[in-house]
């Protein structure tokens, strides 16, 4: 069923299965409204019962034959034991966790190299004036 939203204009469809549901919702408490949430706004768009059984004729049978279904089985079989509860870890396996994690090489940043005192008695020193001193220089 497409839909546009009264609010902010978006179209958007209802699939049948949660037409379906709705309908049967909307039967078992005696509504005549349901409310569709645009997938934009998040607001409530209100479709009456009459135009959805219109746009799903035999709801009715779909409904019987969707409970009459089984439900559907998982493709593989789970062992019961995987769906239990696993055990906490123990201490000794969580210091291995944490020492292999710690073991991993990560990028670290060299500190910049600091000057030794040799370097600093070669570098060239700058002549520094004072604002005065500038002032009569250009004078």
């Amino acid at each position: 069923m497409n839909l546009r939203c009264i609010y902010c204009q978006t179209p958007f469809t209802l699939a049948r299965a949660e037409m379906l549901s709705a309908i049967v919702t909307m039967n078992e408490r005696h509504q005549s409204h349901y409310d569709a949430h645009c997938p934009r706004c998040r607001r409530a768009n209100s479709i009456s019962r009459q135009r959805m059984e219109l746009f799903f004729p035999n709801w009715q049978d779909a409904a019987k034959q969707l409970a009459s279904a089984p439900p559907p089985a998982l493709k593989e079989e789970v062992p019961a034991s995987v769906l239990t509860k696993t055990e906490p870890l123990s201490k000794v396996k969580k210091v291995a966790v944490k020492k292999t994690t710690a073991k991993t090489p990560s990028k670290e940043k060299k500190p910049a190299e600091a000057k030794t005192p040799a370097d600093k008695k070669n570098a060239v020193k700058k002549p520094t004036t004072t604002v005065s001193e500038s002032k009569t220089k250009k004078k």
